[in-house]
């Protein structure tokens, strides 16, 4: 089964880009142990937002559950 990650890269370098405009990237992987290390990434960044795990039957894992799962305590 494959797993996909997709982010907001955020800010968009340049002049010419506005404000708040990111561009939407998705990462695939072979095994559900990649993408949560990947996500766990983008998120201890800081810098991404709106990241998502998604795998082959369309199962969505975001935000707070997303967080839990991969070890994130909430305060």
């Amino acid at each position: 089964m494959l797993y996909s990650i997709s982010y907001d890269d955020g800010w968009t370098g340049g002049t010419r880009g506005r404000a708040g405009e990111g561009l939407t990237r998705t990462e695939t992987f072979r095994t559900e142990g990649e993408a949560l290390t990947r996500a766990f990434r983008l998120l201890d960044e800081g810098r991404h937002h709106a990241v998502s795990l998604c795998d082959g039957s369309g199962n969505v894992l975001c935000g707070v559950r997303l967080q839990l799962k991969l070890g994130f305590h909430t305060e």
